[in-house]
């Protein structure tokens, strides 16, 4: 039983044991509908081979699975069939349907046996912006090596839809919409905390296997973290919780304090105003991250072959300025998801950061190179290489894609004399950055392990 479900539970037995005059939260927690138990089937046969297969043979594996080395990093890759009914709820928290049929689909990576597993799942409400299933916070270096298992979560009609269409008879069966009768995603925010109720409730049949799962973190970027917001500001209030805490990333985030902590990590894209919507709080933290894109290089890098594979193409963009910012904002999410599970199991909470800076006028503040003042610094902007923004403009998305132009060697010659002093340089930067929080060991060694490897100063 996850941390949440312990404290619902608790809360639940109180509130029955008062008799004469309950307490107003007593009444609450006697209020929250419990979240309905659902079926799971699978794993559904049908993997990825070492070579590509080709478009006739669809059918045999997930749509956009992985081509991380798992079963190196001790993981596998699983998907499953998720159905029961669901309950439908408007943006505003009301409740338009009760017990709807859906069926939808989750997809895991997990560690393989329990001895490489840290105890949390991430479940990922699948980003659909782009018209289909995206598991943008797939961070497979940062979660396998730390021992997360990872599940996304297919709740959006839009994302169903289009796995319908893909591969009929893999996924031909889904519905999320009662049969077109929801089609504005009612049903997904009941759908999301029923997949969480499947991985943590364990047993036969769980599509965790015989991992113990004792920690079950929420996490959504974009769009799915504002659909998260939905759920955590209108509907969870009156349902039973079972995430223990919550990650919102470059997207919007409640406002509304309650028992779950809320940890939200934005680029400098996501950051248009110096108006913060909330203030750190005890159970709510802000990170924004300087350089960093809303889709920056290493999440187009990581796709590009997938989408190859499963789309036919790669998509190619027109922007005003050279795409994709390499500000590793994954760093970032990476040493939150940590913090977080800290706060849920210890009450441990993370630090503050900085936030950005912006000038009277409302723009944001710059240095003469170009980049931006204020909030979490990694040494890719403290020693930097190139300019990395998180504006752009264009086609599209590209207004998402933030900017990367490499410095000029003229440029690179007068910040740094020497190999040796430009890896000194890195090094003290990410030695800050550990100190205060923002940044892994393990990813400040892949920071030294491209430095060392760069000719900058040579």
């Amino acid at each position: 039983m996850t941390h949440a479900r312990k404290c619902w539970a608790v809360a639940a037995a109180a509130a029955l044991m008062v008799t004469l005059v309950p307490a107003s939260s007593a009444i609450a927690e006697q209020a929250r509908t419990p979240i309905s138990q659902p079926a799971v089937s699978g794993p559904i046969p049908g993997t990825v081979p070492g070579d590509r297969l080709s478009p006739v043979l669809a059918d045999t594996y997930p749509f956009f699975s992985t081509p991380d080395d798992l079963a190196g990093a001790g993981y596998v890759e699983q998907e499953f069939y998720l159905s029961g009914v669901a309950d439908g709820w408007d943006l505003q928290g009301n409740l338009v349907a009760s017990d709807v049929p859906y069926q939808t689909r989750i997809l895991v990576r997990r560690p393989a046996s329990d001895h490489r597993f840290n105890g949390t799942a991430l479940v990922e409400w699948q980003n659909v912006t782009a018209g289909y299933d995206l598991d943008a916070l797939w961070n497979g270096e940062a979660i396998m090596r730390a021992g997360y298992a990872w599940i996304g979560v297919s709740a959006q009609r839009v994302g169903v839809n289009q796995l319908r269409g893909w591969s009929p008879t893999r996924y031909g069966t889904l519905d999320v919409t009662g049969g077109g009768l929801y089609n504005a995603d009612e049903l997904s925010y009941d759908i999301f905390a029923q997949a969480a109720k499947a991985i943590s409730s364990g047993g036969r049949g769980s599509p965790m296997g015989r991992l113990d799962v004792r920690t079950v973190l929420a996490i959504g970027a974009s769009q799915s973290a504002g659909r998260m917001t939905v759920y955590y500001q209108n509907i969870l209030p009156k349902v039973e919780p079972v995430f223990d805490g919550y990650a919102f990333i470059v997207g919007n985030a409640p406002t509304r304090v309650g028992e779950e902590p809320v940890f939200q990590v934005l680029s400098e894209t996501d950051v248009r105003t110096p108006v913060r919507p909330s203030p750190d709080t005890d159970q709510f933290r802000r990170w924004e991250v300087a350089g960093g894109a809303h889709s920056g290089w290493r999440g187009q890098e990581y796709r590009m072959p997938i989408s190859v594979r499963d789309l036919g193409a790669a998509p190619v963009y027109n922007c005003t300025l050279p795409p994709f910012s390499r500000m590793p904002v994954h760093h970032a999410t990476a040493a939150a998801y940590d913090h977080l599970v800290r706060w849920v199991r210890h009450g441990t909470p993370p630090p503050t950061a900085q936030p950005l800076v912006f000038n009277p006028d409302g723009t944001k503040a710059r240095d003469s190179l170009g980049l931006a003042l204020g909030g979490i610094r990694y040494s890719q902007l403290t020693v930097p290489t190139a300019l990395n923004t998180g504006d752009n403009s264009g086609q599209t998305f590209c207004v998402l894609f933030g900017t990367y132009q490499p410095f000029d060697q003229a440029t690179l010659d007068e910040l740094y004399r020497t190999h040796g002093g430009y890896i000194a340089k890195v090094v003290l930067a990410d030695l800050r950055n550990i100190h205060s929080g923002y940044l892994l060991p393990a990813d400040a060694r892949v920071n030294l392990r491209e430095a060392l490897a760069s000719s900058i100063g040579q």
